[in-house]
């Protein structure tokens, strides 16, 4: 009796807590937010779609698409630019991806700048009027990167070199 008092104790955090990452996903891309949301971009293990979640740790708040669909992948758009040569050449690593829900654009980002050796991650959301929020992410908790997107069905785009 007291190992089934154990074992529900063990798993109703596990019943309670928001599905990010279901059997058949694996993380592309995801980070905790300074005011203490997750957000994680997950595809099928198979390539069938991507999908953005955003949320509490208890309840995913927002997925996009709606519908897990090959057609997903055409929803996003990546760009990146990468510029080497460390602090004397101003070296930078800029990773993008933009898609657009419900009249407001969202860029996921990560950057690094050589220059003074800084890090970022996070959402910038802008609605229809243009002004932006950002939801800054907590660097140190990120999971995979934006990066793997090179390789995929996800639109290109290039912003120079």
């Amino acid at each position: 009796m007291r190992n089934f008092f154990l074992l529900f104790a063990v798993m109703i955090p596990m019943v309670f807590s928001a599905q990010y990452l279901l059997p058949n996903e694996e993380t592309v891309f995801s980070f905790d937010t300074k005011n203490g949301k997750k957000m994680a971009l997950v595809k099928d293990k198979k390539n069938g779609y991507i999908q953005y979640r955003f949320g509490s740790k208890n309840r995913v708040e927002m997925e996009f698409p709606a519908t897990r669909t090959k057609e997903s992948w055409k929803q996003f758009t990546y760009s990146s630019y990468h510029r080497g040569g460390g602090k004397q050449n101003a070296g930078m690593d800029l990773n993008y991806l933009t898609f657009t829900n419900n009249n407001y654009q969202y860029q996921l980002f990560r950057t690094y700048s050589a220059e003074d050796e800084s890090f970022s991650t996070g959402i910038t959301v802008t609605d229809s009027k243009g002004k932006e929020t950002e939801i800054t992410g907590v660097y140190k908790t990120i999971k995979g990167c934006l990066c793997n997107l090179e390789d995929t069905d996800v639109k290109k785009e290039d912003f120079g070199s």
